[in-house]
């Protein structure tokens, strides 16, 4: 029987999950995932092949759980941060901060491993990232009643909005660079979506005709 980590059965597979998920980032970043297999996640968490069996049968429902994992803690993550502003607008520059850091530096995009999971993997990989944007209508939806921004259809924009705050926006982008990209992409978002700043950048409500 394999010795036990934590104090306790619950414990223990949550730390050994910690540990493949670890161990399966670090080969993402360095070999991609075709490249790899669950015999080398097993190797790189030092875990045995018939104990890495125990929590994942293949490298997709691995990969999978990893995702699940992040994007949890990445959006309750995210819920806190957009707690602390009161204003849909503000809330709005926080989600597109958060996503743009977020996908400068995750291991993993939908658009990336859209070829390389079975179907049924694919939709998984969806129903992940769905909360995140249920986040986001949320916020439009709410500075669009609070007259923040202009009404428009919702099913429509938010299409358009998921483009502007995707992978490709800021590949790899570190530091002042990454900086650069949120400013500018930031800017690009509220107006687009026809939002109104004072001189210090503060959002301004739209006079009642112009919201309908």
């Amino acid at each position: 029987m394999p010795k036990i980590i934590g104090s306790s059965l619950e414990e223990h597979r949550e730390q050994m999950h910690e540990r493949l998920f670890a161990a399966l980032a670090e080969l993402l970043d360095e070999r991609g995932y075709d490249a790899l297999s669950l015999a080398d996640v097993a190797a790189r968490a030092g875990v045995s092949r018939t104990a890495m069996y125990n929590y994942f049968k293949d490298k997709e429902t691995l990969l999978l759980a990893h995702t699940d994992h992040e994007t949890r803690r990445y959006v309750d993550r995210l819920v806190r941060e957009l707690a602390a502003r009161s204003n849909p607008v503000d809330q709005l520059r926080v989600f597109v901060r958060m996503q743009l850091t977020e996908l400068a530096t995750q291991h993993t995009s939908l658009g990336g491993m859209s070829g390389v999971l079975s179907e049924a993997g694919r939709r998984r990989m969806y129903e992940h990232v769905a909360p995140l944007w249920e986040q986001l209508r949320g916020i439009v939806d709410r500075a669009m009643r609070e007259r923040y921004l202009p009404r428009e259809d919702l099913d429509v924009l938010l299409p358009v909005l998921a483009a502007a705050i995707s992978p490709r926006t800021a590949p790899g982008a570190r530091g002042e660079q990454l900086e650069q990209v949120i400013r500018t992409t930031t800017d690009f978002v509220l107006r687009g979506l026809g939002a109104r700043l004072d001189r210090e950048g503060r959002p301004r409500r739209l006079p009642a005709a112009r919201a309908d």
